[in-house]
C-alpha cells in the first residue's frame, strides 16, 4: 500500500491518466489558441512556456498545500476558451526586424491585455493538473512514479497524434480533456468540475458545428463561398486568408502572377512540371493548361488539397496527368530523383510554426540555400526555377533573388504586382529565360537563409524586439509565481543540477525536433514521431536504471559529452545525403544517443532526491528557461545550441557534486523502493 492508504495499482493508473490528461491539454491548448488568435500560432512555444511553468509550480508546491488548485482547475480552462471565443484578438504582427504574413484587420482587446492573460490562464491551468499529477507521484518512488509519468505523456502525444490524423474537431479534444478531468477530480468534484467543464465543451461545439469550419493536422481551416463570384471559395487558415479558388479563365488573365513562369521561359516545353505548395490546384490548373504531361503536386496539408479536389472550378486533380504527394517540399525534393521542365513555389507561406518547441515554420526549410541547390539540381538543362508569393518586404525579395543570382550565375527576371507580390523566374542559363524585367537589388542584398538558420523572414541574425519583450515578461512573471504560491526559492537550490538538466534536455530536444525535419520534413507525423521517440528513449533510460544497483556516473557523463559531440561534428548534409535507411538510422543515433545518456544521469539523480518531486518541479522550471534559451538559435543557428546544451550539462554535472546525498549514497527516499513496488 501506499502512503495515503490507496493501492499501488488504484495510484499508478490514476498517476497515468493525469500524465495522460496534462501532456493531452499542453498540446490542445498549443493547437487551438493558434489556431483562434490571430498569429499566436507564430509563438507557440507561448504557450508550451505558460504550461512548464504551470506544471513546475504544480510539482514545487508542498504536499497538502495548494488543494484549491486542483478543486479550480476546470475553471480557468473554461475561462480561457471563453475569453478566447469571445474576443477576435491578435498578437501584433508589424515588424521592421521579422516578417508575418498576415492580411487581416481584426479588432479586440490590446496585446498587453491579450498576452498575459493567455499566459497566465494557461499557467494556472497547468498548475491544477500538474499539483494533481504531484500528489500521485508523491505516493510512490521516484522511479516508479517517474515510469509511469512517462507512460502518460506517451499516452497523450499519441492520442493527439491520433486525433490530428483523424482530423478530429476541437470539440473532440475538449470531451476527452473534460471526461479526463471529471476522472480525476473525483465524485465529491463532479458538481464543481462539471459546470464549467460543460461550457467549455459547448463553446468549443459552436466553434465545431460553424458553417465552413474543419480541422486539418495543421491549422483550423474556414471555408466561404464567394458572394460575388459563382464557383469560387475562400479558404482562411488560422484566422488568416491564405488561398481561393479561381477559374480557369481568370488565373489566365493577362498579367497574372500564374502565366509568368511560362511566359518568361519560351523554350521550355514544360512538359514535366512540379509544383510545391499546391494548395487547392490553382497552379496545377495553369500547368495543365500550358500542356504538361505530367505534374507532380506536393501539398504539405491533405486538407487544403482535398477542398481543391472537391471544390475547384477547373477540377485540375481529376486529370490522370496530376501525381498528388502529400508531403514536405524539402522532404520531396530530397527523395526524388525526377527532373523537371519547371520547378514552381507557389505561395509557400505557412501560418504556423513546425512545433509548440521551436522557431522554425512550416516552410522555413523551402527557402534555404541548400533548397534552391536542390531545386537547380532536379531542373532539366535547359529548365527553369520560379517562385512568387506575397513578400511584405523588398529585402526579402532580394534575399532570395540575390541567392538565385548565385546559384545559377545570372540575375532572375522579377515581375511586381501590386500589394508587394513579385514572381522571380530563374532558367539554367541566361538563354532559357525571357525577361521583361531584370532583378536588381533594392538596397544591400541579406545573406541567404541556411540550413543551419533557416529564418528567411529574418532580416539580421538578432533576436527581435518583440520576442526579447515577450521573454522578459515570461521570466519575470515565473519568479513572482513562484514566489506568490509560497514555493521557497532557497530550498530548491538543492536541485540547481536538476534545472540545469531540464534546460539542457528542452534544448536539446528542439535541436532534435529541427534535425528530423530536415531529414524527414516538417510535417505533423514527423514531429509526433520524434517526440514519441524522445518519450521512448527517456522510459528506455528510466527502464535501465531501475534495474542497476548504483551506476558509474563518470561513466554516464562521458558517454553524454562524446554522443554531444558526434552530433556537434557530423555535418548535416552528410546525412542528407545517406539513402533512406541509413539516413533514418543516422538521424535516430544522433539524435537519441544523446538523450538515452542524459536521462540515465537524470533518473538516477531523481532516485537519490531526498525529494524527488520538488526535484522534478526544479527540472521542469529548467525546461522552461531551455524554452527561452532556444531563441539562441536566431543569433548563432541551431547546429551552435549543441555547445549551449553542453555547457549546461556540464554545469549541472558540476552543481550535482555538491547535491546534498546520504552518506552511502543513496537518500532516505530510497530504501522503500523494493516494498513500494511490490504492493
Amino acid at each position: 500500500m501506499t502512503k495515503s492508504g490507496q493501492s499501488a495499482f488504484s495510484v499508478r493508473w490514476r498517476l497515468v491518466l493525469a500524465s495522460t490528461t496534462m501532456l493531452f491539454v499542453e498540446l490542445a491548448l498549443i493547437r487551438w489558441a493558434g489556431a483562434n488568435v490571430v498569429h499566436l500560432s507564430y509563438f507557440s512555444n507561448f504557450i508550451l512556456l505558460g504550461s512548464f511553468l504551470g506544471i513546475g509550480i504544480g510539482f514545487l508546491i508542498p504536499a497538502g498545500r495548494g488543494q484549491w488548485l486542483k478543486r479550480w482547475t476546470p475553471i480557468p480552462l473554461a475561462l480561457l476558451v471563453i475569453f478566447v471565443r469571445a474576443y477576435p484578438v491578435q498578437v501584433r504582427q508589424s515588424s521592421s526586424e521579422v516578417i508575418y504574413f498576415t492580411a487581416v484587420k481584426t479588432t479586440g482587446l490590446p496585446q498587453w491585455v491579450t498576452l498575459p492573460a493567455i499566459f497566465l490562464l494557461t499557467a494556472v491551468i497547468m498548475a491544477g493538473i500538474g499539483k494533481i499529477t504531484a500528489d500521485l507521484f508523491r505516493q510512490l518512488p521516484s522511479l516508479d512514479a517517474y515510469r509511469y509519468d512517462l507512460i502518460g505523456s506517451i499516452t497523450g502525444s499519441v492520442s493527439f497524434a491520433a486525433l490530428s490524423w483523424l482530423r478530429a474537431p476541437s470539440v473532440v479534444w475538449g470531451i476527452l480533456a473534460a471526461v479526463a478531468l471529471l476522472v480525476l477530480g473525483g465524485r465529491r468534484n463532479t458538481l464543481l468540475y462539471g459546470i464549467p467543464l460543460t461550457a467549455m465543451v459547448a463553446a468549443l461545439f459552436l466553434e465545431s458545428t460553424a458553417a465552413g469550419v474543419s480541422w486539418s493536422p495543421y491549422y483550423k481551416i474556414e471555408l466561404k463561398a464567394s458572394p460575388t463570384a459563382t464557383r469560387t471559395y475562400y479558404i482562411s487558415a488560422n484566422g488568416v486568408p491564405h488561398q481561393s479558388t479561381a477559374p480557369l479563365p481568370v488565373l489566365m488573365r493577362e498579367n497574372s502572377p500564374y502565366r509568368q513562369a511560362y511566359e518568361q521561359t519560351p523554350r521550355n516545353p514544360h512538359k514535366r512540371v512540379l509544383v510545391i505548395g499546391a494548395g487547392n490546384g490553382n497552379d496545377v490548373a495553369v500547368a495543365l493548361a500550358h500542356g504538361a504531361e505530367r505534374v507532380d503536386a506536393v501539398e504539405i496539408d491533405p486538407r487544403l488539397q482535398e477542398i481543391g479536389a472537391q471544390l475547384h472550378p477547373a477540377r485540375p486533380y481529376d486529370d490522370p496527368r496530376v501525381h498528388v504527394h502529400i508531403d514536405d517540399g524539402r522532404a520531396f525534393l530530397e527523395r526524388t530523383n525526377a527532373k523537371y521542365d519547371l520547378i514552381i513555389l507557389a505561395l509557400p507561406d505557412s501560418l504556423t510554426l513546425v512545433s509548440g518547441a521551436s522557431n522554425l515554420r512550416l516552410e522555413s526549410y523551402l527557402f534555404t540555400r541548400e533548397a534552391f541547390e536542390a531545386a537547380r539540381d532536379h531542373l532539366a538543362p535547359d529548365g527553369a526555377f520560379a517562385m512568387y508569393n506575397y513578400y511584405r518586404k523588398a529585402w526579402l525579395v532580394d534575399r532570395f533573388a540575390g541567392d538565385l543570382d548565385d546559384l545559377y550565375g545570372h540575375a532572375p527576371c522579377m515581375t511586381t504586382f501590386k500589394r508587394n507580390a513579385a514572381v522571380l523566374v530563374a532558367g539554367m542559363t541566361p538563354a532559357d529565360q525571357s525577361c521583361q524585367q531584370i532583378w536588381e537589388p533594392s538596397g544591400p542584398v541579406p545573406a541567404a537563409a541556411t540550413d543551419d538558420h533557416p529564418f528567411p523572414y529574418l532580416l539580421h541574425r538578432s533576436i527581435p524586439t518583440l520576442y526579447l519583450g515577450a521573454l522578459g515578461a515570461i521570466l519575470l512573471v515565473t519568479l513572482l509565481a513562484v514566489r506568490l504560491t509560497g514555493v521557497r526559492i532557497r530550498s530548491t537550490f538543492r536541485y540547481t543540477d536538476m534545472f540545469l538538466l531540464g534546460a539542457a534536455f528542452m534544448l536539446l530536444e528542439t535541436k532534435n525536433v529541427i534535425g528530423f525535419a530536415l531529414y524527414f520534413g516538417t510535417t505533423w507525423l514527423v514531429n509526433a514521431l520524434v517526440f514519441f521517440g524522445v518519450l521512448l528513449s527517456v522510459l528506455a533510460a528510466v527502464e535501465v536504471r531501475r534495474r542497476l544497483r548504483r551506476v558509474n556516473q563518470l561513466l554516464l557523463q562521458l558517454m553524454l559529452f562524446g554522443s554531444l559531440a558526434v552530433a556537434w561534428l557530423v555535418p548535416t548534409q552528410a546525412v542528407l545525403s545517406l539513402p533512406p535507411v541509413g539516413r533514418l538510422a543516422a538521424a535516430i543515433a544522433l539524435a537519441f544517443a544523446p538523450i538515452f545518456c542524459a536521462n540515465l544521469i537524470f533518473s538516477d539523480r531523481l532516485a537519490l532526491a531526498p525529494d524527488p518531486t520538488s526535484a522534478f518541479g526544479a527540472n521542469l522550471l529548467g525546461a522552461l528557461t531551455g524554452g527561452a534559451l532556444e531563441y539562441l538559435a536566431l543569433l548563432t543557428g541551431y547546429q551552435a545550441l549543441l555547445l549551449v546544451v553542453a555547457l549546461l550539462y556540464l554545469g549541472a554535472c558540476v552543481a550535482m557534486r555538491f547535491a546534498g546525498r546520504g552518506s552511502d549514497g543513496q537518500s532516505a527516499h530510497q530504501p522503500d523502493e523494493t516494498v513500494a513496488v511490490k504492493s
